[in-house]
């Protein structure tokens, strides 16, 4: 499946012409991982509930800082994960090969790092915000 390009004859055909072309393509790609990836989704929910609930406890500056940062990372990471796994499919035309899943297996174990990062500093921000209340 070829990707469109608004002028054919062009040498460099395969480039968007615009920051509007470029924008669209990128939130298509990510609405794209959102539609199709199950885990994203989850990962998606699970970091607007930890961005809700620093509105709830009112987090500083560098709380936010950090709370932002290990939940856009999580996402970037799955989308990079998404990136490799569908590589790996179209290289190797869905067949299984031992090198497929090795990417396969890394990628997944980046999100899993990321994932635990994440955790990490949920517990570090929010436990003792919790442990105020009792």
């Amino acid at each position: 499946m070829l990707m469109d390009s608004r002028d054919k004859h062009s040498p460099n055909k395969w480039k968007n012409r615009t920051l509007v072309s470029s924008l669209e393509l990128a939130i298509t790609g990510i609405i794209t991982a959102l539609k199709e990836e199950r885990n994203m989704r989850k990962h998606v929910l699970l970091g607007i509930v930890a961005i809700i609930a620093g509105f709830v406890f009112r987090l500083n500056q560098m709380e936010w800082l950090w709370l932002l940062l290990s939940v856009f990372l999580v996402w970037i990471v799955e989308i990079v994960n998404t990136v490799f796994e569908n590589v790996v499919d179209m290289f190797t035309d869905f067949h299984f090969h031992p090198i497929g899943k090795k990417i396969k297996d890394m990628a997944a174990g980046a999100v899993l790092m990321t994932a635990f990062f994440a955790l990490i500093v949920a517990a570090i921000i929010f436990i003792p915000k919790i442990l105020a209340f009792f």
